[in-house]
This record gives structure tokens, sequence and C-alpha cells, in this order.
């Protein structure tokens, strides 16, 4: 093919670059998805999180991740809008901030990439997951905040979250409820005390 600008047959227009990208086949293959599926994987193990027990929608969900990635040059969750702006989508990067309250919450992620221990050892179901993200005139809203700035993370002499600490190797977070594990120690969540 060539030149990233290519010029359609009839008309002489020219070809956007993703189309032509797309045209040339940068779709992720099965290896690729395979690849993550196994990195992923290993990694969410080894910080207590687990991955869906489904392999084949799990790996539906890493395809669309993939094909992301190769959109807008992160990995943006598949079941989001994503801007294009990553700096406007860093909290829907996967993991995204909302997976652990979700996790919490409804035993998975909004996306059902990841899910609780009862749900993976099928002691319980995932419950439906309602969109935490709020809207693009929310999120943006003010005198040019960046998102982060307006989901409550701010400090103003009170803190808007609780801080846990894990009274194993003293790992502290601030959120509000502690963590299913520990990121650091494997400590289970009965294991965190309230700091602050």
């Amino acid at each position: 093919m060539g030149s990233q600008k290519e010029e359609k047959e009839d008309t002489g227009q020219e070809i956007p670059e993703q189309e032509v990208q797309e045209q040339e086949g940068t779709e992720p293959g099965e290896e690729e998805v395979e690849k993550l599926y196994v990195r992923l994987d290993r990694e969410a193990e080894h910080s207590g999180y687990h991955l869906n027990p489904d392999a084949e929608f799990t790996k539906e969900l890493l395809y669309g991740l993939l094909v992301n990635e190769k959109r807008y040059g992160y990995l943006a969750c598949p079941c989001r809008l994503a801007s294009g702006k990553k700096e406007e989508d860093l909290d829907i990067i996967c993991p995204c901030d909302y997976r652990d309250p979700d996790l919490n919450d409804y035993g998975a992620c909004y996306c059902a990439l990841y899910v609780s221990e009862r749900v993976r050892q099928g002691k319980e179901e995932a419950k439906s997951v309602p969109e935490r993200r709020a809207p693009p005139e929310l999120r943006l809203q003010g005198s040019g905040k960046k998102p982060r700035e307006s989901e409550g993370f701010s400090f103003s002499g009170k803190l808007s979250k609780q801080v846990w600490r894990c009274q194993v190797c003293g790992y502290l977070c601030a959120r509000d409820e502690p963590p299913e594990v520990c990121p650091i120690c494997k400590a289970k969540k009965e294991r965190f005390e309230r700091f602050i």
C-alpha cells in the first residue's frame, strides 16, 4: 500500500490515516490477545485481583482494549466511550479508577474484566454495575479543571476519603473502603484498619 495518504479510486479524496491502517490489517490478532491475557492475569493475581474466569468473554474484552490502544495510544476501557485525549481519559485507562469500588459493591468492575474472589469462586454472582463515571460536561466543568481534580481527591484541610492502613505491611490508601487484598503483602481486607 505504501503511502499513508492514499486516494479513494472513484472520488480522488484522501483516505484518513486511521482508515488506511485498518485496511492494512492492524486489528489485534489472537496472539496479541493471548499475550495480553497472560500478562494481565499474572499481574492481577500478583496484586490480589482476578480476571473474569470466562476466558472467551475476557479475551473479547482484551481485544477491545487492544483496539483502543491502537486507536488512541492507551488501553481505554472497551465498555466506555473514550475521547481520544489521554488526559481526559485517565480515569478509564484499564484498570480504571472505578474498578475497586465496583468490585467491593457489585463483585465485578463495569466491563466485568475484573471480578471479586467470591464471584471467581462461584459463591456469588456479579451484580449489574451502574456507570460511576460522570458525564463529560460534569467531569470538565469549572475553570479548566482536569477531570481528576473534580473527582473528590482535592485537599482542603479535611480528607474527602478515609485512609486505610494495612496492619501487616503499613500500606496506606485513601478510599471509601479498604481493598479486598493488600497490593503489597496480599493481606485480606479484614487486616486493614482505618488510619485517618
